[in-house]
């Protein structure tokens, strides 16, 4: 059956609210098979983290040749890997909250083209900076884009992805803002060669292309549907219908076969937007054990990123004598570990399970910067050692950490979705973001060993600490429908239905109500 009213046959005018119209529109997405439309919405929605690691990445790796007499910039490296960095997730921070609020009123679609056009052009304008506070200006506006795209497009993804496949895809697309940080790498070490590009064109080259990328991606974005799941709530059931009958035609021309008959129903109240009040009291009291964790989450994995990877480079060089031109090379190895982590351990989040590979992600990404910390303290470690720890931690930290987006997409209802991923990632990672660059720029700066052992020591407790909230408060949430997961604010619980085969036929026509099923506990 498709979107219809439960009142009296047929569907409403577009943009209708105030109806209540019986669907099994979630049921139909959760039910098909993988195929190449959704390879089209990970290519068009995921790739954007690879810009966001290749600029994390290149900012962090240029700092030193930019701080040079005659890059164009009067900046020094602390300026960059400190002021800068926070700047960067301040906008973020900022940009997830505006725009996060926007993308649960105005759609998925409107606000994944609005905030790509932003970074686009905070990015290109970066690329010609000539003063200290030019930079800083557009790398708080390319956060300020970026911000909006976690929010816009963690809400799309997990509305567009099969429930079977949710968990994976989302931590390999997250987890993908690692092959940005290898292509920030590998690009840096070109960028830093005077012999190739003069010290005030290489590292402004870096920033125009990821203009360039972002370009293309959006020229890819256009393709990609609006959320069938947020149509349907904001009267929009007509469209709903259309977009996925005309991705079910697409995947049984595909596939060959005719799809199997969807198996539950959803009876919603449509609404054209929901009140901040209403967030809150939903996230904060009646899912407040959630919100414990996913602000634990968040609070975690900020640190060990935000406030330690920015200065890895300095640490190199400082310590190791590592030349600023080589720094590269070792953050593309570690960036290679973190993306292997999403990648080999994704299915298992799917599996074994949201609680047991949150929780053991976490904690065993703590205990092995812990050992860090030790052989860090003992000079035991070389670059290259250091590096392969690093290694090993970030392959299991950076699973821990794309599973935090996981998370709070997922836990909460579908009204609420987008502005629940961008409160928490704005109140994580400013936090652990803007404080932690801030904070770790002096203690790994200093040069003293104790310093750094008590940088890392920070973010290895934080990680253990959100590890243990997971294994007590995490939901099981694998191969569950969303609408399972956290029922929709806008569901009638007290008329539910549950779709049977003699009924699919019939569209638009209602049936007698049953006993709903069972709603999710916080």
């Amino acid at each position: 059956m498709s979107a219809a009213e439960a009142s009296s046959p047929g569907i409403g005018r577009p943009g209708e609210t105030g109806r209540t119209i019986t669907t099994d529109i979630p049921a139909r997405l959760d039910r098909l098979p993988w195929s190449r439309w959704h390879w089209t919405i990970v290519i068009g929605l995921g790739t954007v983290w690879i810009l966001d690691g290749l600029e994390v990445t290149v900012v962090g790796n240029i700092a030193s040749r930019l701080a040079e007499p005659g890059s164009g910039v009067s900046i020094t490296s602390s300026q960059i890997t400190g002021v800068a960095a926070a700047l960067y997730v301040a906008g973020a921070c900022t940009g997830a909250l505006f725009w996060g609020r926007l993308t649960d009123r105005f759609g998925r679609k409107k606000l994944f083209m609005i905030t790509l056009a932003v970074y686009l052009a905070a990015t290109a304008l970066t690329a010609v900076s000539w003063e200290a506070w030019w930079f800083f200006l557009f790398r708080f506006l390319t956060g300020f884009g970026i911000g909006g795209e976690y929010a816009a497009i963690n809400s799309a993804i997990d509305e567009l992805i099969p429930a079977q496949y949710r968990g994976r895809v989302d931590l390999i697309i997250n987890g993908s803002f690692w092959l940005g940080a290898v292509g920030g790498s590998l690009l840096s070490i070109v960028a830093l060669n005077t012999d190739l590009l003069a010290k005030d064109v290489g590292w402004r080259l870096t920033f125009a292309l990821g203009a360039v990328l972002a370009l293309v991606i959006l020229l890819v974005r256009r393709h990609v549907p609006e959320s069938p799941r947020w149509l349907l709530i904001h009267g929009r059931d007509r469209e709903a219908e259309e977009i996925v009958s005309g991705i079910e035609h697409q995947v049984e021309q595909e596939k060959g076969v005719r799809l199997p008959e969807p198996e539950g129903e959803l009876e919603i109240h449509q609404r054209k937007s929901v009140t901040f009040l209403e967030i809150a009291h939903t996230v904060f009291a009646r899912y407040r054990r959630r919100a414990v964790l996913g602000f634990s989450l968040f609070i975690g994995q900020a640190f060990l990123y935000n406030a330690i990877t920015f200065g890895f480079g300095a640490i190199l060089t400082k310590f190791f004598n590592v030349p600023s031109d080589r720094t590269g090379y070792y953050f593309a190895v570690i960036a290679v570990g973190n993306f292997c982590g999403p990648l080999l351990l994704g299915k298992l989040f799917d599996t074994v399970g949201r609680r047991v590979m949150i929780s053991s992600t976490y904690l065993l990404s703590g205990v092995l910067l812990f050992g860090t910390a030790w052989l860090f303290d003992r000079g035991a470690l070389s670059a290259g050692t250091l590096t392969a720890c690093w290694c090993a931690v970030l392959f299991f930290a950076s699973a821990g950490a794309s599973s935090a987006y996981l998370t709070v997409s997922e836990i909460f209802p579908m009204e609420t979705r987008a502005m629940s991923i961008a409160f928490f990632y704005a109140l994580g990672t400013a936090a652990g973001g803007i404080s932690g660059p801030l904070l770790f720029a002096d203690l790994t700066g200093t040069g003293r060993v104790g310093d750094t052992v008590l940088a890392f020591s920070i973010g290895a407790a934080l990680m253990c600490a959100a590890g243990l909230v997971a294994a007590a408060l995490a939901v099981r949430a694998e191969r569950r429908s969303l609408e399972d997961v956290a029922r929709p604010l806008t569901a009638v619980a007290s008329r539910a239905r549950t779709a049977t085969r003699a009924t699919r036929g019939r569209r638009g026509q209602s049936e007698g109500p049953t006993a709903p099923p069972a709603a999710s506990t916080p």
